[in-house]
């Protein structure tokens, strides 16, 4: 079916609207990207992207040639080079043919009858080996990015769901699950089979019934499904149907008891009797019931307590393991020598220490002769000049002449305010006073010439 005018408003490109450039882009491609690469890759870079917002806009992860060309479809005509767009989609990875997608599916799914997808590829695979470069009108495609982005949905709704309690979910609840995601049962099996891809999901085949395990968020992958998981399955499925059967069994009591009241106001008494008995009947098989619901209670409660107790002791194991292999080979007398090895070197460095400081180097016996000089220098320190008891010789006997000495100022009594006139005088005096003591030594030295 082709495409209304109101939807290409929608999500259609303007282009679409241009009658000259949607006759290049539905015409054919050249035989040879060489030829004119300008007209080969503007083709492709608009229908791959517009392919890919089709796939989205209606919920689907696969696509058909068939699909496309109605889709696209365009005053009667369709595109002519589709064929190439998706074998061009095929080289770059963003699609993958159907058969190829779901090549590596393990017996799970082959139990699940998800190998029937291998059918219809066929005809590609044929038309491959005969050298035909056509794709088949209903050869389906896988749009990569597409189921890559349902899968990470779907697992983000179970995780946010109270279903995210239990580990193993049947197929049915899966679906209900993901209905607002994934339109039909086929792209929830593309959404799996990329779950499964990516180490999130496994499936089983337990008593006709299709199983689901998710792993859970603790876990960097998935377990594959044990007796133990099919138990407590097995568990959890009996729970919810004597929960569902106690509810019934109390709603049916409770309409025996109603019914008995009204017969009793009509005055039938015997009647309203029987539909009291067979109201205590049906409260006592609730009974029974809910007795039988609360062991399977407990024993999921136990299982759960035991998961718990194995996490501990996992916990436990590791710790262990990581002290035993961080404490591999230290011993108490390895400790003990290796304080002691610490003690003895902190020894030594304090020695080196205190002969470093101790100052100059050994100098033998000048050491000793050093040392004596200096005890009799300090001795003769010690020796003081006595002081003269006689009075000190007239200035005649130490040959200064008396004319000097009185030529020498006065030792000034008060304070020196001295002003410039007395500077100059007695700068002038102590001229005189020069002269006059070289004339003193001339005649000193007069004197002493007879000596010699």
């Amino acid at each position: 079916m082709s495409v209304s005018v109101q939807q290409r408003d929608v999500w259609f490109p303007p282009d679409w609207e241009d009658d000259e450039r949607m006759a290049f882009l539905f015409s054919a491609f050249k035989e040879n990207r060489d030829v004119d690469c300008t007209d080969w890759d503007g083709k492709i870079d608009f229908w791959s992207p517009l392919i890919i917002n089709h796939c989205r806009r209606r919920g689907s992860v696969c696509v058909t040639l068939q699909d496309l060309n109605d889709s696209f479809r365009r005053k009667g005509t369709v595109p002519l080079g589709l064929s190439t767009v998706i074998q061009s989609m095929i080289r770059s990875g963003k699609v993958q043919k159907e058969s190829e997608y779901a090549a590596n599916v393990d017996l799970g799914w082959l139990s699940w009858g998800v190998g029937l997808l291998l059918v219809r590829p066929l005809k590609w695979t044929l038309s491959a080996l005969l050298g035909s470069g056509r794709v088949p009108l209903e050869e389906s495609f896988v749009v990569i990015d597409l189921v890559k982005e349902k899968a990470a949905a779907l697992l983000a709704a179970y995780r946010s769901s109270p279903l995210a309690e239990r580990s193993l979910l049947s197929f049915h609840e899966i679906r209900a699950l993901s209905s607002h995601i994934c339109p039909d049962e086929s792209t929830l099996c593309m959404a799996l089979l990329q779950l499964q891809r990516e180490k999130h999901v496994t499936v089983s085949l337990h008593e006709g019934e299709k199983l689901v395990k998710f792993s859970q968020t603790r876990q960097g992958r998935v377990s594959p499904v044990s007796e133990v998981d099919l138990g407590i399955y097995q568990l959890q499925r009996s729970e919810k149907l004597l929960e569902e059967r106690v509810e019934a069994l109390g709603q049916e009591a409770e309409k025996c008891k109603q019914q008995a009241k009204a017969l009793l106001k009509e005055g039938k008494k015997s009647q309203a009797l029987r539909c009291l008995r067979g109201g205590k009947r049906v409260e006592k098989k609730a009974d029974r019931l809910s007795a039988q619901l609360e062991t399977v209670k407990g024993i999921l409660e136990r299982i759960a307590n035991s998961q718990t107790d194995r996490l501990v002791m996992q916990a436990y194991q590791a710790g262990v393991a990581a002290l035993r292999i961080s404490l591999k080979g230290v011993t108490v007398e390895r400790a003990e020598n290796l304080v002691d090895q610490i003690q003895e070197l902190c020894d030594t460095q304090d020695e080196v220490n205190q002969t470093l400081a101790s100052g100059a180097l050994d100098s033998g016996g000048d050491s000793e002769e050093l040392e004596e000089e200096l005890k009799s220098l300090l001795e003769k320190n010690d020796v003081l000049p006595e002081v003269p008891t006689h009075a000190v010789s007239p200035a005649s006997k130490t040959g200064i002449s008396d004319d000097f000495l009185q030529s020498l100022p006065s030792v000034p009594d008060g304070s020196l305010s001295i002003t410039d006139e007395e500077l100059e005088r007695e700068l002038s005096q102590l001229s005189f006073s020069d002269t006059a003591v070289q004339k003193g030594n001339i005649s000193v030295q007069r004197r002493l010439e007879p000596a010699q």
